[in-house]
């Protein structure tokens, strides 16, 4: 036996390797601006959306938990890493991820067999990922964006019944990991697959500790965290850095400890705060690198390599001798192991497409079962680079319902408030939207969208009967080149103000808005709720909640960013809307002035054709001082000019959208 720690091992390893306000001016001092040269020739009607909003229908009788995913077909740039591949070779690569997990926007639950909910989603989105969750029983689809109608009725699989009641109830599920930082479950009866996360950092390791319901997995690059995946709760945690990696891990439930492998040495390591105890020297594999380490039900220890499968047993001073089964390496690279409920061991390769096969743990043999080379219409789409399995008891399922709202708790984001229980989220869960004004309407601005620029996040509280109680405004202003007092507001055009029970996280210092007792603004008939009535309130970030007076539907609702406006230099009625956007009963459209209106019509877009204020439903970065938004944007024109129809995620940093030098943030 060895014994040394693994961090400072490979530290010593690592060691030894190589603004632009405008000036503070008046109202009048600013309306003779002169006219600007560009016009725009945009389509009747085109209002400079990125978003819509999107019915979703599901039908379902049963109980499980809907989720709604927004997707993109472009991976995203994460970083440039330095690691060591499962080979044992030293990469440096970009590193991208898919984007089709990573922005959710709605939860909830089928009442009386059906779920409809009204959303918001960017406008090049075309399809939305449906995951469904049943007591930890994951299933996933792509669904098409049909006339702004999202339609899916789940259908149960006569296959899998039989399959799960001749197993003794138990339901296997397969969670997979690979370097794109993709975690995945597989379905064991049929190769579907369900996307489930997005992990801190991709990994050739995955294993599972069942009675916790806890996966582990190491980062590929350095600083190689031990990462731990709450199953229940679908959130991850860093334990600890080891500052080593390697392609093999294993949870051993015998002794609750990590086995984790690299080369020919196997490590054991407390899950709980990343403390590597022992190190086992491995005797006689053939080929050294790649592979996984498995621990079967009656403890026996299999590893795998390039060079084969083989049986380990550790001998009287403390190495583990290895017995080989395979009698020859094996025709592709095998990055996986687990075993089933039925002890069939399972072995993924490491194709860009992943593959699954099974190997029979007496002669070696193996037989493709998923994946491209099975040749049975099966891919994953994606690598496996790890694989552990996770045994579903479906006769013994958690009811707990701690708040008695009829969600049980491992389902309900607010599991101890019974009025609480999904939520609906603008644009996504981890994902913020701007919105961006020109503060010199009617007259022209300089169309560089940084005036006031507003960062948000909205967030509908709802019930178990997926109605609304409550929603909660995350905002910030990112860009404050203005040289007025600017205040901010939405407008919720269908919730009258008698339905907004109270509304906190308000500032106001400039003493013109007058509000309820509830805190919407008076002398409005649609609750209207000032943010603030000065943009430098709201330099760090600040949360606004509305709570109802009673549930409403969120059609009533509507969708957020909802009717925003920017109320200009302190007089109350010029408020600044998005095109077409509808002034409230106290703002006014058209805007009587000493110089030239430069929107005679009051749809606030200039004669000229740009609009005074744009939401796109992303973290925008705002143009510099005096850039025209086109020139900061290279297909803006094209995508105006065409009514949306080309370029729709202009806005996206995407190859050739943006000229990052001329961007302020």
């Amino acid at each position: 036996m060895i014994r040394f720690n693994l961090k400072p091992l490979v530290l010593l390893l690592l060691a030894s390797i190589v603004s632009c306000a405008k000036p503070d001016v008046n109202d009048s001092s600013n309306s003779n601006s002169e006219p600007t040269e560009e016009v725009i020739n945009i389509p009747e009607g085109f209002d400079y959306s990125t978003s819509h909003e999107v019915t979703v229908t599901i039908s379902d009788n049963s109980n499980a938990i809907y989720e709604v995913f927004a997707t993109s077909d472009i991976d995203y740039f994460v970083e440039t890493v330095t690691y060591e591949d499962e080979e044992g070779n030293t990469v440096t690569e970009d590193i991208y991820r898919d984007d089709i997990i990573n922005k959710q926007v709605m939860t909830g639950i089928t009442v009386d067999g059906t779920l409809v909910q009204s959303i918001t989603l960017p406008k090049y989105c075309d399809k939305v990922y449906i995951r469904r969750k049943d007591n930890l029983q994951y299933s996933g689809e792509m669904v098409d964006v049909i006339n702004n109608q999202i339609n899916y009725t789940f259908q149960e699989s006569t296959g899998r019944t039989a399959a799960i009641a001749a197993k003794n109830g138990v339901i296997d599920y397969f969670y997979c990991v690979n370097g794109y930082g993709n975690l995945f479950q597989v379905d064991p009866l049929d190769g579907s697959y369900t996307l489930l996360s997005e992990m801190p950092m991709g990994s050739w390791t995955a294993a599972i500790d069942q009675d916790n319901k806890a996966l582990y997995s190491i980062g590929y690059a350095y600083p190689h965290p031990l990462m731990r995946y709450d199953i229940e709760t679908d959130e991850w945690t860093i334990v600890d850095n080891l500052y080593g990696g390697g392609p093999r891990l294993e949870f051993n439930s015998n002794d609750g400890l990590l086995y984790f492998s690299t080369h020919n040495v196997i490590y054991t390591i407390d899950p709980n705060n990343g403390d590597v105890l022992q190190g086992f020297y491995i005797e006689g594999l053939h080929y050294t690198g790649g592979g996984d380490l498995v621990f079967a039900d009656d403890g026996t220890l299999f590893l795998c390599t390039h060079g084969g499968l083989y049986r380990l047993t550790l001998d009287a001073n403390n190495v583990y001798q290895s017995e080989r089964i395979s009698a020859e390496s094996l025709p592709f690279s095998p990055t996986s192991l687990t075993f089933d409920s039925n002890g069939d061991l399972w072995l993924a390769g490491n194709d860009l497409d992943g593959n699954l096969i099974i190997m029979d743990t007496v002669t070696g043999s193996w037989q493709y079962i998923y994946g491209v080379n099975a040749g049975n219409g099966t891919n994953f789409n994606r690598p496996i680079s790890d694989l552990t399995t996770f045994r579903i008891f479906p006769d013994t399922p958690d009811t707990t319902d701690t708040d008695g709202d009829g969600v049980v708790d491992s389902q309900d984001a607010f599991p101890t408030e019974a009025e609480k229980a999904f939520e609906i989220f603008t644009p996504s869960k981890f994902g913020t939207g701007t919105i961006a004004f020109e503060d010199l309407w009617p007259s022209y601005g300089d169309y560089d969208f940084n005036d006031v620029a507003i960062n948000y996040k909205a967030i509908a509280v709802l019930n178990s009967n997926n109605e609304a109680v409550q929603i909660d405004f995350i905002t910030k202003v990112k860009s404050n080149g203005a040289g007025f007092t600017n205040g901010f507001g939405i407008e919720l055009e269908g919730v009258p103000s008698s339905l907004v029970e109270s509304v906190t996280g308000a500032v106001y210092t400039q003493n013109y808005i007058e509000l309820n007792a509830n805190g919407t603004e008076a002398n409005q008939q649609n609750a209207v709720i000032i943010f603030t009535d000065d943009q430098d309130n709201f330099l760090n970030e600040t949360t606004i909640s509305v709570v109802f007076t009673q549930p409403i539907s969120t059609s009533q609702l509507g969708t957020a960013p909802f009717n925003p406006f920017l109320i200009r230099n302190m007089v109350r009625s010029n408020e600044i809307h998005l095109p077409y956007g509808n002034s409230t009963d106290l703002g006014g459209n058209i805007q009587e002035f000493n110089g030239v209106n430069r929107d005679p019509d009051g749809d606030f877009i200039s004669d000229t054709g740009f609009p005074w204020a744009i939401s796109v439903i992303h973290d925008f970065k705002v143009p510099k001082e005096n850039v025209r938004i086109y020139n900061a944007y290279n297909r803006f024109n094209d995508w105006a000019t065409s009514g949306g129809n080309s370029f729709a995620d202009w806005y996206k940093d995407n190859p050739g959208n943006r000229n990052s030098n001329l961007l302020k943030n």
